[in-house]
């Protein structure tokens, strides 16, 4: 190839290298702010997501999972909030409990968070109940607290959406990821 022809093989390159890197960051950008309504769509109101184990010293295995959101359009009412979150708890015996809820309100500050759900599934005490959990996102060093700290029955007779216990619980290392989506409260 000669020095001209060269050049222009070389621009060709770099502005096809550009366009492909711009398309890829567009199309990133529309991934990031979608919340399946598309690219323009403003993000939703709250969200709380991820998975994690605390840290139980003793051999207790207790995983939290949740999938909890509020959209957009109900940012002034957080009892709109859906999802579900769950948690198993395996004792050093071998015994379980577990627990499914369906989410029935979600306020996120900052990077705390505090859902509430009734529990749809359970071979605990708490199905049929209203259970409330707390989440302090500090990436690595997650915490989480939870409304039935106390006791069991006289913690989940008539809690209030969206109360929970503070974020006393560490999470073990290596396995938070939870993600809190801050409230935009309408009124700010």
């Amino acid at each position: 190839m000669n020095r001209p022809a060269l050049s222009r093989h070389r621009t060709r390159t770099l502005a096809l290298a550009a366009a492909l890197l711009i398309g890829a960051g567009a199309a990133g950008s529309a991934v990031a702010s979608d919340n399946g309504a598309g690219p323009d769509a403003p993000r939703e109101a709250a969200a709380l997501t991820g998975t994690a184990k605390l840290y139980r010293p003793a051999g207790d295995d207790i995983t939290f999972s949740f999938d909890a959101h509020l959209a957009a359009k109900d940012n002034k009412d957080p009892e709109k909030a859906f999802g579900t979150f769950s948690f198993r708890h395996v004792f050093p015996d071998g015994r379980t409990g577990t627990a499914k809820a369906k989410v029935d309100c979600l306020i996120t500050g900052g990077k705390v968070a505090v859902v509430t759900g009734i529990v749809t599934e359970s071979d605990t005490p708490f199905k049929g109940k209203r259970v409330g959990v707390s989440v302090n996102d500090q990436g690595t060093h997650d915490r989480l607290g939870y409304s039935w700290i106390g006791s069991e029955d006289e913690a989940t007779k008539k809690l209030p959406k969206c109360m929970s216990a503070a974020p006393f619980e560490k999470v073990k290392a290596g396995t938070g990821d939870f993600h809190v989506l801050p409230w935009q409260v309408p009124y700010n």
